[in-house]
């Protein structure tokens, strides 16, 4: 079972850096260089120095990123930037936000979640990681003993029984976090009665979660968890390091928005480029439709287009039905073979392209505009967009054992960093 428990989390205390808009930041995993700069500007107590510090060409193995991340959080915590909540709590985070010019409304449980391996079956991943991200995280965690932000995590609950429970205990006097920005809201109200606790314990740890966001930072805290137990050997399974913060989402959420992560390609010989139409061919159906009449809208765009190739022209493309995917796609679910970004990653990206891409060579972008604004300046020579998929196609993918390629989904908007952390060190 996938066991779930309140936490002592550790919040910013209002009263020493007052505006809380301006100490989030987005996750480290979407925050430019730019951005990361900006962001340290912003606020001397913004939550980046912690979340992804900024390199100094003089950083040794002993004095780099992370132990000034480890200095700035032991520092916050010492002078009371940040405050620890007395009490284990689950905490009820509302994040509202503007999509396609609809007003929606995404609600989650913040919680603790018990680490289990992948094996276990409790906790499922969709999508492929990489190492050197995972590399990172861990020298992070290693140094601060904490989670930074929440791993974004959905479970069944078709009867919204959860957000039931929930709705009782959003009163203003129990309201903890109210943050504007932009058109975004971000509120937090704690819930720590045992009644609640225990209800909704009961109705979760027996359902099995699924990553959507934040594969990197649970396999990251595997390892922890494994690292500390090896200098733990009188551990309890209830040690803090046994656990990951999670924020919790229900299929069923009507702001549950899932989009699809678009690639450009440069770096490509004038006559694989000039080819290209010809080899894709071979596996896919194509038509040709005017670029201006594009669909630009995520969510009523389907299948794969390609934009670039030829003049003005979307190249639309749909498998052929004498290709094989169990041929192109060995050792994968019927559920992967059939989703769109398989098709483009397996035939595309290996099969067809198979070029030794230099680092900034693809792109990946979930914005449709952005990504035809870059191959409009002539940054990239070809776009491959991709058409949105249901948020189902996690469980299907999860559920046949199976993981999508990486960069497939981008969950709208992103759980912001600095709301709430916790520490791993203590006992729940």
């Amino acid at each position: 079972m996938a066991e779930i428990s309140p936490f002592q989390g550790v919040r910013f205390n209002r009263d020493k850096v007052g505006d809380l808009a301006r100490v989030i930041c987005p996750p480290y995993d979407v925050i430019s260089p730019e951005e990361q700069q900006a962001y340290h500007e912003r606020s001397e107590y913004n939550i980046i120095r912690i979340e992804a510090g900024l390199e100094n060409a003089d950083d040794t193995p002993v004095s780099n990123r992370y132990t000034r991340a480890r200095d700035v959080l032991d520092q916050w915590l010492k002078d009371g930037v940040f405050q620890i909540d007395t009490a284990e709590t689950y905490y009820i985070y509302e994040q509202c936000f503007t999509y396609r010019d609809t007003r929606k409304r995404r609600m989650a449980l913040i919680a603790f979640v018990m680490l289990e391996p992948w094996e276990k079956g409790w906790i499922h991943p969709h999508e492929r990681t990489a190492v050197g991200v995972k590399t990172e995280r861990l020298e992070l965690m290693r140094a601060c003993r904490a989670d930074i932000s929440p791993v974004f995590g959905l479970y069944d609950d078709p009867g919204n029984r959860v957000g039931k429970f929930m709705q009782p205990k959003m009163l203003p006097s129990k309201l903890m976090v109210d943050i504007s920005i932009g058109d975004e809201t971000h509120r937090i109200w704690k819930a720590n009665e045992p009644e609640f606790v225990q209800r909704v314990s009961h109705f979760i740890s027996p359902k099995p979660i699924y990553i959507a966001d934040g594969h990197h930072r649970y396999e990251t805290a595997l390892a922890y968890r494994d690292e500390r137990r090896k200098m733990s050997p009188g551990y309890s399974d209830y040690d803090a390091f046994n656990f990951i913060m999670m924020a919790l989402v229900p299929f069923s959420d009507s702001g549950l928005i899932m989009l699809p992560i678009h690639r450009l390609v440069k770096g490509l010989s004038p006559d694989i480029l000039s080819g290209l139409p010809d080899r894709l061919a071979e596996y896919f159906e194509i038509t040709e439709s005017p670029l201006k009449d594009m669909e630009m809208d995520e969510g009523k765009a389907t299948g794969i287009r390609i934009a670039g190739l030829k003049k003005d022209v979307i190249l639309n493309l749909r498998v052929r039905r004498d290709i094989s995917l169990e041929d192109l796609m060995p050792g994968h679910s019927s559920a992967y073979q059939r989703l769109d970004v398989s098709a483009v990653e397996n035939i595309i990206m290996e099969k067809l392209l198979d070029s030794p891409f230099e680092r900034g060579d693809v792109m990946y972008s979930a914005d449709i505009r952005e990504s035809m604004k870059v191959l409009e300046e002539g940054k990239y020579q070809f776009a491959i967009l991709i058409g949105q998929m249901p948020v189902t196609a996690i469980k299907a993918i999860a559920d046949a054992k199976d993981r999508m390629p990486r960069k497939s989904t981008y969950f709208y908007p992103k759980l912001p960093t600095g709301l709430v952390l916790s520490r791993l060190d203590g006992r729940l």
